[in-house]
């Protein structure tokens, strides 16, 4: 099966929030349906306002995946008022209401990354990688972390993971894990450990 690689649809943006939903498990802390599709809306656009590189996998031309990274100094891809407006709206209700849970996971993600910026100078982030959890398609989260790897060879980009995702496919792939701490989360589902990562690659 082919695996071409260009830029997204915008019609697939909702399956992209849907591979993200289910692939970060974001089920694991969020109760009910209405709430785990705002969150994932706001975690597809936090991301796809702040890229700068954007790759989406299609096979038999059916998306089947999709990679964001930004990179300093470049121009954004796309530049959405409305989806801008939803992120500062929603990071402002987390803050209110969320300081057991979301809170606590920003704040260990800022301390890492400052942590990890005394010792190291990267060009950019990864912001999101996901390929379609219901189709058992081998490769797809290589293909696009290659095609990535092509436009911005020689650069350092680093990313945030945790252990609610696959973060063994970094290390399979070279990347380094960088910084590492475990977080407790209070959340609607109960209280759950989490192990919170900084990974880095060079291009």
């Amino acid at each position: 099966m082919k695996t071409e690689i260009g830029s997204i649809r915008k019609k697939d943006y909702k399956k992209a929030i849907q591979f993200a939903i289910k692939g970060m498990h974001f089920d694991w802390y969020i109760k009910s349906n209405l709430a785990l599709n705002a969150y994932g809306r706001y975690f597809w656009y936090s991301a796809i306002n702040r890229a700068t590189k954007v790759f989406a996998a299609y096979t038999d031309n059916r998306f089947a995946g999709v990679i964001l990274a930004q990179i300093k100094g470049e121009p954004k891809k796309y530049n959405n008022p409305f989806q801008k407006l939803y992120v500062k709206i929603f990071d402002a209700i987390q803050r209110t209401f969320s300081k057991g849970g979301a809170g606590i996971y920003e704040e260990t993600t800022k301390e890492q990354l400052a942590h990890y910026l005394k010792t190291h100078a990267p060009d950019g982030e990864i912001l999101f990688l996901a390929a379609d959890p219901d189709r058992k398609i081998r490769g797809i989260g290589t293909d696009l972390l290659n095609a990535l790897g092509k436009e911005v060879k020689g650069k350092t980009l680093y990313l945030y993971t945790d252990d609610a995702c696959t973060y063994q496919f970094y290390e399979h792939r070279g990347f380094e894990r960088s910084e590492e701490k475990e977080i407790i989360l209070d959340t609607p589902k109960g209280r759950i450990n989490l192990r919170c990562f900084i990974y880095s690659i060079t291009f």
